[in-house]
């Protein structure tokens, strides 16, 4: 694993639904096709030098160290702590069939040092959530989440070819929940039929992740061949009724992302409580 020195580490997003968020990582290995926003900003700033370099990630070995100096200088404007929009905090390694230890160690640590602070930490992932989650030491307000878009393994294989299989991200989040933890799916960047031909049956892909508390929905964006699928807003304001159709008969909180059809500016603060 390559290591790299940082200046800062917290700082606020402009992500919607977000607070202020650390992205501990340059690089992923699930070499996702969407595009991928974040390889296209950092090779835009420079971050990486091509798409073979991104797969290839970098961590940022002083971190903690960092923590330790803005945690007090930030600790009173920060409501809760997102891992991570630009990378993923639980990345998971195709060859070896598992997590790559050296980020999943700096990811708990990490989320150790946010909690004993009292500070609330989120997490997204299409890795799998190891077991220490589970053994104590978290906050209980934590919110542990995947992203979930196809459990179509044709889609899976063109656009997701070397993330966590669908399966097991789905049984290690409900093994989380199982404990008590609090959990959350993000259906986006959500693909139209043309990409995946079982987009429509959205219905298949909520049923698997019913025991939720939170599901976030969003349109794939930067995609030419999704963009220019007829009947694009129709389609997705269609299946963005069913997701808020689903949610309202679990019980379940929802937010529709901005930009997509139904999306509402009153559910983004969905995770300041």
């Amino acid at each position: 694993m390559r290591n790299i020195q940082r200046k800062t580490l917290l700082y606020k997003t402009k992500v919607e639904y977000g607070n202020w968020t650390i992205n501990h990582i340059v690089g992923c290995m699930h070499g996702c096709k969407f595009p991928c926003y974040a390889r296209m900003m950092a090779r835009k700033f420079g971050w990486v030098k091509d798409d073979k370099d991104w797969l290839k990630p970098r961590l940022a070995e002083n971190a903690l160290d960092l923590l330790d100096k803005e945690i007090p200088k930030y600790k009173k404007e920060i409501d809760f702590v997102h891992l991570s929009f630009m990378t993923d905090p639980f990345m998971y390694d195709f060859k070896k069939k598992d997590l790559v230890p050296e980020i999943k160690k700096l990811t708990l640590d990490i989320i150790k040092k946010l909690n004993g602070e009292s500070i609330k930490v989120t997490t997204l992932t299409k890795g799998f959530y190891p077991d220490e989650i589970t053994n104590g030491g978290f906050l209980k307000n934590n919110e542990y989440g995947i992203t979930l878009v196809s459990l179509n393994e044709k889609f899976k294989r063109e656009y997701e070819p070397f993330s966590a299989p669908y399966e097991l991200r789905i049984s290690s989040l409900k093994k989380l929940h199982d404990a008590g933890l609090k959990t959350w799916v993000s259906l986006e960047p959500y693909p139209t039929p043309n990409l995946d031909e079982e987009a429509e049956n959205i219905e298949q892909l909520l049923s698997k992740v019913g025991f939720v508390n939170k599901i976030i929905f969003g349109k794939l964006n930067y995609n030419v061949s999704s963009s220019n699928f007829l009947h694009n807003e129709d389609f997705y304001e269609r299946i963005a009724g069913k997701v808020i159709k689903f949610c309202k008969e679990n019980n379940i909180e929802f937010h529709i992302k901005l930009g997509t059809p139904l999306s509402r500016d009153a559910t983004k603060n969905i995770f300041k409580n």
